[in-house]
């Protein structure tokens, strides 16, 4: 009854924001994100019949309070499919920094869900997992599925679930999954995601937001089966600025950006208008951003954000969450 998991976390492409059910994290509208390699989460579970309690662990850490409580209602949830009562040891670790806007939450719930429901012994496919780990956040469904995929919003886990998505090389030979490359520009600044959220609706750009993202979702879709590179990452460009707009204007008005967070997005614009690089930027919620650009042009970006003075590492597209042999366990 143990079993580890790995899962990548997701960029955001059409960002979801709000949530009309917070504990089953049922977000408003569809959301479409990629995972980001080799960045990922790792994490044990045991299920103990034995133990009086559960253990969460994370980075070596004990957690405590909120995030203890969100964890537990993924595993709530687990222990209620596998109809058992057991306790459970869990011990998880990333290879990139948290709380800075690199979804550390998605790929850390979706590694949880995939090895709570392994070590339970259920038979689940990845949609079905998908709608444990969107308990602790709806990011996760996505970063179950992998690569590029969406959240399908309703009212149940029958609707409310991620599936991936087909892309396709376009006609200038770019292909999202192979040819993508992200300079991710580290800018350190803790964030609250959970809160921005839950006051979402308070903005009074939220409506706006609504009437609009449903073209944006189609017109994604539409560029990723058709492997435009201009079209997924100018539009994911536009979402992040959409995105933000909401996030600054309700009641406690968040501004996640720091000066480094604009600097790149200057170097971007400037890489594109005046040198004809294809390179975008995107945020999600925090100040770090991810800049997109083809491989062919990769290095040339990354030494550009570079000469700001923010760290700086290149990741491509990963895949879905996935089981590891028992040697790869962290206890």
């Amino acid at each position: 009854m143990k079993a580890t998991a790995r899962a990548h976390p997701i960029q955001g492409l059409v960002k979801y924001h709000g949530m009309q059910d917070p504990e089953l994290r049922l977000p408003y509208h569809d959301s479409i994100s990629l995972c980001t390699a080799p960045t990922a989460t790792t994490t044990t579970v045991e299920w103990q019949p034995d133990a009086r309690e559960d253990t969460f662990v994370i980075g070596g850490e004990e957690l405590e309070g909120r995030e203890a409580e969100r964890v537990e209602l993924v595993t709530d949830h687990v222990r209620e499919l596998a109809d058992f009562d057991h306790a459970v040891r869990f011990e998880s670790v990333n290879s990139f920094p948290s709380n800075i806007g690199f979804g550390s939450s998605s790929s850390g719930f979706a590694a949880a869900a995939m090895a709570l429901v392994e070590a339970a012994g259920l038979d689940m496919t990845r949609p079905e997992i998908s709608t444990v780990a969107r308990r602790g956040s709806s990011s996760a469904a996505r970063a179950v599925t992998g690569a590029y995929s969406q959240l399908y919003a309703g009212l149940n886990d029958e609707d409310c679930r991620s599936e991936r998505l087909d892309v396709a090389e376009g006609p200038d030979g770019f292909h999202p999954e192979e040819d993508l490359r992200i300079v991710a520009a580290h800018v350190p600044a803790y964030k609250e995601t959970e809160e921005a959220h839950r006051e979402a609706e308070a903005s009074h750009m939220f409506d706006a937001r609504m009437a609009h993202v449903h073209q944006q979702l189609q017109q994604m879709r539409d560029s990723l089966r058709d492997g435009d590179f201009d079209g997924i990452f100018e539009l994911a460009e536009h979402d992040s600025l959409s995105l933000t707009a909401t996030t600054m204007t309700g009641p406690s008005a968040w501004v996640y950006w720091q000066p480094e967070t604009i600097a790149v997005f200057n170097a971007v614009r400037e890489l594109r208008q005046e040198q004809d690089v294809p390179v975008y930027f995107s945020t999600d919620t925090g100040a770090s951003v991810y800049v997109n650009t083809h491989a062919d042009y990769v290095d040339e970006v990354q030494a550009r954000i570079d000469e700001i003075g923010i760290e700086t590492d290149v990741w491509e597209v990963g895949g879905p969450a996935e089981v590891l042999p028992s040697s790869d366990a962290l206890f």
